[in-house]
């Protein structure tokens, strides 16, 4: 077994594109926060519209009593007849009466808070002292020029400063991910003998970790910038990676900490070695079908870079272009390294040239926002959501045949369609 260790080519060409843009907004991220928290409460301060964002995005009614939901703004609030602060702390006021469970409450600012100018993170430190044992804190989802997963980020950066100093060895995940693949990389850092791993968010509002000088972080999603810089400036180190999606890019990502940790490389190799084969033995039965088919990413979530990577490193896809919001060339050093030389990366969105282009090139499959892919459908296009890459357990050993079936199915729903 050998660790996947790109050797770096010539810089990538990269596309910068300004105009307009087809993305959800920052309050997406609520529908797998809440789930991840279990014992928070994000409480949007917008319109109607915001509400009818996270409902009909979580599959959640309201009387099933969701751990999120939304003040909304009314006229009277937008016309200056009524003060928000004061409406604010009402709701807040009846909804921890109604919720003693609540040990962190989120104010989510939205754009109607922001054009109206709220200051919702002032809110939060008025608010903060006045309920014992409730966290208060506050973080834009607004998606006035950001992409649907930095409202993750937003969160995360928002929870830094409230972590105690902590001096002691540590490694800390970053990143939202399904508690089942928390539960999998944390029995893999156990048996390599990594004893302290500490997840950022926490399961529950109390056991927010430390941080401090001794803590390295390993970036579970892309698109973390924002809690990473924070990290850094309380004193911890991030770990570059390849993100763990697939076989090579989870062994590359769990042989990083390995390595900062002084374990030795057999030990290493021995304890990662089956849960990497069936990994391959599950991408296998996905290869045939994926081999050689065309892929188009449009920019959408931050993943399309690591999945780029692994689309065509681990099954043989070949990559038209790679579409990215943002680019942070530093967090996907290692998953741009090992994209094929020449690949054509874009970062920004042009949606009506993007368009022309996958038009043009006529991909096997596109990856893009649910407001494109049905138009795409309709000109005999295959997709594929890019939302479900980010809501699905997608990391790890374990589930790696998963997402390479995700990839793979809309091709088969395709191929038994076609007469």
């Amino acid at each position: 077994m050998s660790v996947l260790a790109p050797v770096r080519p010539a810089e990538l060409p990269v596309l910068r594109e300004r105009g307009q843009r087809e993305v959800f907004c920052g309050l997406t991220g609520i529908i797998w926060l809440h789930r991840k928290v279990q014992d928070a409460f994000f409480l949007v301060v917008g319109s109607r519209t915001c509400a009818h964002l996270l409902q009909s995005a979580a599959g959640v009614m309201v009387f099933a009593e969701p751990r999120f939901g939304t003040a909304i703004i009314e006229e009277r609030d937008l016309a200056g007849l009524a003060d928000a602060n004061e409406e604010l702390d009402k709701v807040v006021r009846q909804l921890l009466t109604r919720r003693p469970e609540i040990k962190l409450l989120f104010l989510v600012g939205s754009c109607p808070s922001e054009v109206i100018k709220l200051d919702l993170g002032r809110a939060a430190e008025r608010l903060n002292g006045s309920y014992d044992g409730v966290r208060i804190l506050n973080y834009s989802g607004s998606g006035i020029e950001t992409t649907f997963t930095q409202g993750e980020d937003a969160c995360l950066a928002a929870l830094v400063p409230e972590m105690r100093a902590e001096a002691a060895d540590q490694l800390l995940i970053v990143g939202a991910l399904p508690d089942v693949v928390e539960d999998q990389f944390r029995r893999l850092f156990a048996e390599l003998g990594i004893a302290r791993v500490e997840s950022l968010p926490p399961r529950r509002a109390k056991d927010l970790p430390g941080v401090g000088p001794g803590t390295r972080f390993l970036l579970a999603q892309p698109f973390l910038g924002d809690t990473a810089r924070a990290l850094e400036t309380r004193g911890a180190r991030h770990l570059p990676a390849m993100f763990p999606f697939g076989a090579e890019g989870t062994t590359a990502w769990l042989h990083a900490a390995a390595r900062e940790f002084g374990i030795d490389e057999m030990h290493f190799r021995s304890v990662v070695a089956p849960g990497r084969e069936r990994a391959k033995r599950a991408l296998a039965h996905h290869a045939e079908r994926l081999n050689a088919k065309s892929i188009f990413f449009m920019p959408d979530s931050q993943l399309e870079v690591p999945l780029a990577r692994f689309l065509s490193a681990e099954l043989g896809m070949t990559l038209v272009e790679v579409g990215t919001p943002y680019l942070h060339r530093g967090h996907l050093a290692d998953d741009l390294a090992a994209l094929p030389a020449g690949t054509q990366i874009s970062e920004g969105q042009d949606v009506d040239k993007q368009l022309d282009r996958v038009r043009a090139a006529r991909p096997d499959l596109t990856v893009c926002g649910l407001g494109l892919a049905n138009p795409l459908e309709r000109e005999g296009l295959s997709t594929k959501w890019a939302i479900e890459l980010v809501f699905s357990p997608v990391h790890g050993f374990e589930q790696a045949g998963d997402l390479a079936e995700l990839f793979a199915r809309p091709l088969v729903r395709r191929d038994r369609l076609t007469v």
